[in-house]
């Protein structure tokens, strides 16, 4: 498995753990939304609780809303900021 599948699986857990989900990590789509319609159906409180569980996890920051928007669309973004931002896995 590469470090981009670990880190995918790492960010699934991660959401279902800190959000309390009502599905596995299994279940979420790497390509998936995450917010909106069709989505998996989180909110903003959700949204700011993703932003603290990456910087305390993994020391990502997200400043503005605007980059929240970007990187919070889905695991793959999520994934693609980590590795931009040079997390490999945990």
């Amino acid at each position: 498995m590469s470090n981009t599948a670990e880190l995918r699986a790492e960010v699934k857990r991660m959401l279902v753990d800190n959000l309390m989900l009502q599905v596995t990590a299994e279940e979420i789509k790497d390509d998936q939304l995450l917010f909106g319609p069709g989505s998996l159906g989180l909110d903003s409180v959700d949204a700011l609780q993703i932003v603290v569980a990456l910087d305390k996890n993994y020391g990502l920051k997200i400043p503005d809303p605007e980059t929240a928007r970007t990187v919070l669309q889905s695991v793959n973004t999520i994934t693609a900021a980590l590795e931009q931002h040079g997390v490999t896995q945990r």
